[in-house]
Order: structure tokens, then sequence, then C-alpha cells
């Protein structure tokens, strides 16, 4: 007892398997796969070559159909015949010599002065309603009034007060947050009455 090892000896490479139904293969099959240097690791390093040989193909595939293709766009590009050239003297943005014109000064100068005033336009009454809505909210002064009410304050300060005593039971504070609640729908009411009028 316990002098034999349970574990076979490490130097055995061959793989027994036993099945519950009889399986039968051909003796070259056998053979063949006991012949055959293949592992796991050689079979799977053969799969990333294979894959990466054809990403490679279909990229260099890709990259010839678009060359080829921008090759023949530059080529319709400069075969397309040149438009005219302008036939009166400031009819384009540059004098004789093809220096360039300053602003406002050529064909495109009343397209561009129509823009301007245009952008005027927009910008004051931009600046109009800004204005209508800074009088608005210096007319109301909400915050102030919020802050300064004293009822709102005195019910914030009873609520407050109550928790702290009842810190250990804060349903008891009910009727401090119910005046509360009041006093900020009192606000609110006003609020409103003054924002839809």
């Amino acid at each position: 007892m316990g002098q034999s090892s349970s574990k076979p000896p490490p130097s055995s490479t061959e793989h027994v398997f036993t099945a519950e139904t009889p399986v039968s293969f051909s003796p070259d099959l056998v053979n063949a796969l006991q012949a055959s240097p293949e592992t796991d690791s050689t079979r799977a390093s053969d799969l990333e070559l294979h894959i990466q040989r054809r990403v490679t193909a279909e990229l260099s595939r890709l990259s010839d159909e678009t060359s080829a293709a921008l090759s023949k766009l530059e080529d319709e590009i400069s075969s397309a015949p040149e438009p005219p050239a302008p036939s009166g003297p400031l009819q384009s943005a540059s004098d004789a010599t093809g220096i360039p014109l300053p602003p406002g000064i050529g064909a495109d100068s009343a397209s561009k002065k129509e823009d301007d005033r245009q952008r005027d336009l927009g910008r004051q009454s931009v600046q109009a309603e800004i204005d209508n809505l800074k009088k608005k909210l210096q007319a109301r002064k909400i915050r102030e009034e919020v802050v300064g009410d004293k009822g709102v304050e005195k019910a914030k300060t009873d609520v407050v007060n109550c928790l702290r005593e009842n810190d250990r039971r804060p349903l008891d504070c009910w009727r401090e947050v119910d005046a509360f609640k009041l006093e900020v729908g009192r606000i609110e009411k006003s609020f409103l009455g003054r924002v839809w009028d």
C-alpha cells in the first residue's frame, strides 16, 4: 500500500481516451494524427498568419483602387476646359496685374454692403431684445423679495429649529414644514401673477 504512484509517469506522450460507445478509426488516420507535429499553438499561429496575409492583400487592393480613382479624377480635372477670364476690367476682385483689390471695390461691393446692412439690422434687433430683457429683470428683483420676505424667513427658521430639536424624530416637524410650504406657495403665486401680467 502506498508504494506505487497513482499518477502515470510524465514521460508518456500517448493520449488515451475511453468512450462509452465503441469508436473505430482507420489505422491510417490514427497514425497520421500521432505523427503530426502540429499543436494547438502552431495551428493558432498559422491561422493568425493567414488572416494577416488576407488583410494585407485586401488593404493593398483598396489602396490600388483608390490611387487609380484619384489619378482618373486628376486626369479629368486637368483635361477639363478652364473657365473664361472676365472681360471687364473690374469684374473680379483683382486688377489687371493680378493683385487683389481691397473689399468694397468692384462688382461684389453692392452685395457686401447689403450683407453688412442685414448684419447690422440683426445686431440691432438682438441688442434691443437684450435691453428689453434687462429692463424686465431689473423691474422684478425677485431674489431680493424672496430673501427679504419675513414670512418665509420665519417659517424656514422654525423648520430648522424643529429639526434640530427632534433630530431623532423629524416627522414631528410636519406643522412647521406645512407652514413653510404655505409661505413659499404665497410667493410663487405673487411671482406668477407678475410674470403673466
